[in-house]
This record gives structure tokens, C-alpha cells and sequence, in this order.
């Protein structure tokens, strides 16, 4: 958005002051503002990105400019739609983020809502060992690491229809996704898939295999990120009843 702020961000360990100065582009391109708070979290969390990617492959958007806009923006704007609910407006208060990776959308949604319990999904145990250290570091004491592959943890009773929003961000197709993701919604709960780029094709076949596991197609939305103006797209599926369909074969999500 050629209107907003454009911050002139150096290449340093640091997202401040930045942060305060990126108010106006939060509040126009989401509807909310990170408090102080928020802000020294989000700042807390670039540094120790970046010290744990000294040791482990996390990420390779390492620049302030791209970290805020590709991590934190790009994390929020899939729950743009509750980021400022008021916890009795029935939001979504159980999450799961299945693929976290590097912690990312989990751990700035923790952030933005500290009344969500955020469970931070991975196969990878060394990842997860360090989104650890990372929650105990930031003092985010409504999120967990669970460690499993997703089209296991649809099979478990402790997590199958348990949640009431599911977020999956670049981990495979979007059919895939959404057989990862409908089984641990509740009934009326969302999963919203972090897509780039949407085909028609893509759309088509979502929707019979989102039929098949008890869901719909809620919304497509697309997206500008709005720095450097990339085109990004936010599916939303909303389950609506119950569905006992058997689940794709085996595939690495760390």
C-alpha cells in the first residue's frame, strides 16, 4: 500500500524502533495495534530467531524489514478476523499450528492473544527444543510444543475435534492441508490455510475433498502484504459436522 509508512529499516538485530513507527500500518492493514508489551515481544522474538538460526536452519527472512512483514504481518493477517474480538465474542480460544517450524504464525498469535492456548505442532524435535527455550524466553505461558506428525495427531482422541481454530502454513497442497486440519476441529471451528498464489484448480478440488471431511469452504480472501506489496491468499474452512475419513499416507511436515 503505496500510502502506508515505509519504514527505513537497517540491517541489524534489532526491530526497534521500528515497531512503534509501524503502528499506523498494523492498525490500517489489521485493525489492531501490538501494545508496548506486544511490541518488546515481537523484538525479543526477532533477536532469538536469529541466534537460534545461527545453530538451526529456522528461517531465511533474517532482515527486520522482511521479519516483520513476512513473519509477523503475515502470521497476524490470517486471524485479521479475531485479532480484536473480545474473549466472550465466542473467538477462538483452543489453537493448534500445525508445521510451526520456526514458530511461525503460532507464536505471534500467542502474542497478539494471550487468551488463546496455542499448541505449536512439528515433527521435528530440534525445532521444538527451541520454540522451548523461545516461549520460556519471551514469557508466553499460552502456548505448548507438541511433537507428532499431523496426520497422526487427527487419528488421537486427546486432539481429534478439539480445537477451535487450526492454522497451516506452507506445509504441503491445499487438499493436503485440509485432511491435516478438519479432523481437529470442532464442529463450527476454522482452519485457515496461508496460501501465496490460488488457481481455480486449487479451489476445485479443495472443495470435494472438504465436503468429504465435514467441511465447507468458508472464504477466500487475498491479501497485499503491505511493504513490498506481495499477493498473498487466506482460506478459510469452517467444519460443520462430524466425519470419520481416513487420512493421507505419512509425509514429513518438519
Amino acid at each position: 500500500m503505496s500510502d502506508l509508512p515505509q519504514p527505513d529499516l537497517s540491517q541489524s538485530d534489532s526491530l526497534q524502533p521500528e515497531l512503534p513507527k509501524l503502528l499506523e500500518v498494523w492498525q490500517e492493514t489489521l485493525g489492531w495495534q501490538p501494545n508496548e508489551d506486544q511490541q518488546r515481544q515481537f523484538q525479543r522474538l526477532y533477536e532469538q530467531t536469529l541466534e537460534g538460526n545461527r545453530l538451526l536452519n529456522l528461517t531465511r527472512i533474517t532482515e527486520p524489514q522482511e521479519f516483520w512483514e513476512k513473519h509477523l504481518w503475515d502470521s497476524l493477517v490470517g486471524v485479521k478476523p479475531w485479532l480484536v474480538a473480545e474473549p466472550s465474542d465466542n473467538a477462538p480460544h483452543k489453537v493448534i499450528d500445525i508445521g510451526t517450524g520456526a514458530g511461525f504464525p503460532g507464536v505471534p498469535v500467542a502474542i497478539a492473544r494471550p487468551d488463546w492456548f496455542v499448541t505449536l505442532l512439528d515433527s521435528t524435535r530440534k525445532k521444538l527444543v527451541f520454540l522451548d527455550s523461545l516461549l520460556a524466553s519471551l514469557g508466553i505461558t499460552n502456548a505448548q510444543t507438541w511433537v507428532e506428525r499431523a496426520e497422526q495427531l487427527g487419528k488421537s482422541a486427546e486432539h481429534r475435534e478439539q480445537y477451535d481454530l487450526v492454522l497451516i502454513r506452507a506445509v504441503a497442497s491445499a487438499v493436503v492441508c485440509a485432511q491435516y486440519c478438519l479432523p481437529l476441529l470442532k464442529v463450527d471451528g476454522v482452519a485457515v490455510l496461508y496460501r501465496g498464489q490460488w488457481t481455480e484448480e486449487e479451489a476445485i478440488a479443495l472443495e470435494s475433498v472438504v465436503t468429504k471431511l465435514g467441511g465447507e469452504v468458508e472464504a477466500v480472501e487475498a491479501v497485499t502484504t503491505p511493504l513490498s506489496e506481495g499477493i498473498r491468499h487466506c482460506v478459510y474452512l469452517k467444519k460443520v459436522l462430524t466425519a470419520q475419513k481416513k487420512l493421507p499416507q505419512k509425509r514429513d511436515i518438519g
